[in-house]
């Protein structure tokens, strides 16, 4: 109850000082599915907002979408914000899947639908567009005059569920949300794009690796089309007890949400399909140019995967996982093979000449949406390059981009996230 009390106070002050609706996702954190609050402070810019202001950006609902059976959990309608491209970018999209965590219980996707996460009733009417989505040459170089969308996210199962739990009134359709917002986009001129990338954020990132192939499928093939996956690289890595949390998570989501049937025929046809809603099992047969934007130690599966509260009932790892700083040495031998676990899952990937990384040794997550770690004057740097400029130097084919930092402490230019005040 303190834990919730104080992550709810932390939450208003940064609504009050900020304006940005961080208010509706601290309410109610009582588990794993549930502990919005977390994505929403990682994801979000609230906690550092931009230098100059950022374009606000209003929320469309996709009117004919109810027919095709693509509704938000509780039965709303899905949208999306579209900034309009122009210049030598009117005919360039990029389409950003948001992210903010999954819903993998009947009781906790109840919960989700009384959020902006679950329907549109809650959304922001609109969004701050910065980082990667900004309009600003000075903050998004390679991207500013795009057609920018940002796709909302009210399924809990990072675009791909199915079916419906009518008792509940629960209606799972993440992957006819993502099929009629891509056709309104299509209607609207992405079918004449003459390039398209496909990004995300978190669960947003692991849904930009689901449906990257589809994506690339949409276009003919004289259009350049890739894919980027921020912080979307979730491992199914053992927790600080031995077990597995996240994989026990996924193994809901997609046992609930009727994931399977939407998950690649590749994976499930010698994998299990809670093993195929793991990137470490899909990057590698992918055909379409993927870019892999990660933080090695990975704040949200510090936390919440490596040592979530179920799995560190003592409390023994609260302090090193909010505060990197507080880790003894133990404990950053952990962090440091977690590490190792997400070079080898992505060593295949690596070989390709077509992918991209940029894998910091940082306690981040999100790195393309914040404005501070996207594109600014002390941005994080794996050799000279920052995030921007690596994602942009591989979609133009500018130079190739295998960036892989040292182990921690090596990187001094982290930004990285100390969360000892969101609790």
């Amino acid at each position: 109850m303190e834990l919730n009390l104080r992550v709810l106070m932390l939450g208003w002050c940064l609504c009050f000082a900020f304006g940005f609706a961080l208010c509706r996702s601290v309410e109610g954190l009582e588990n794993f599915g549930e502990r919005e609050g977390l994505h929403s402070y990682l994801e979000s810019d609230a906690v550092s907002p931009p230098a100059s202001q950022p374009i606000m950006v209003g929320l469309t609902l996709i009117q004919g979408a109810a027919a095709k059976g693509a509704v938000c959990l509780d039965g709303t309608l899905p949208g999306y914000h579209l900034h309009p491209g122009s210049g030598s970018g009117a005919n360039s999209w990029l389409v950003h899947l948001e992210g903010g965590g999954w819903c993998n219980t009947v009781r906790n996707c109840v919960y989700r639908k009384t959020t902006r996460r679950g329907s549109s009733k809650f959304m922001e009417k609109q969004l701050p567009f910065t980082g990667i989505l900004s309009n600003k040459a000075e903050e998004n170089p390679d991207f500013f005059n795009w057609n920018r969308v940002k796709i909302r996210y009210c399924d809990g199962a990072s675009f791909n569920g199915a079916g419906q739990d009518e008792a509940a009134q629960l209606y799972f359709r993440g992957q006819q949300i993502w099929l009629a917002a891509i056709d309104e986009l299509m209607s609207k001129g992405m079918k004449n794009a003459d390039q398209a990338l496909l990004s995300g954020c978190s669960a947003g990132g692991l849904a930009s690796i689901l449906h990257c192939d589809e994506f690339g499928n949409l276009f003919p093939k004289t259009t350049k089309v890739k894919c980027l996956s921020d912080a979307g690289m979730f491992l199914d890595a053992v927790d600080v007890s031995g077990g597995r949390a996240l994989q026990n998570m996924f193994n809901g989501v997609v046992t609930l949400q009727d994931v399977k049937e939407n998950l690649p025929s590749t994976c499930t046809s010698h994998l299990d399909p809670t093993s195929c809603f793991f990137p470490q099992n899909l990057v590698a047969n992918i055909k379409t140019p993927l870019f892999l934007l990660n933080a090695a130690y990975d704040a949200w599966q510090v936390q919440e995967s490596l040592a979530p509260p179920s799995a560190d009932p003592h409390g023994t790892w609260r302090e090193c996982k909010m505060n990197h700083e507080r880790c003894n040495s133990s404990q950053i031998q952990f962090f440091q093979d977690f590490r190792n676990q997400m070079l080898k899952a992505i060593n295949t990937f690596s070989k390709s000449d077509q992918n991209g990384l940029f894998i910091n040794s940082c306690f981040a997550h999100c790195q393309s949406e914040r404005q501070d770690t996207w594109f600014a004057s002390d941005s994080p740097l794996i050799g000279n390059k920052g995030v921007a400029e690596s994602v942009g130097d591989w979609f133009f084919d500018r130079a190739t981009v295998k960036a892989i930092d040292c182990a921690y402490p090596c990187d001094k230019t982290c930004h990285n996230l100390d969360h000892s005040l969101t609790y």
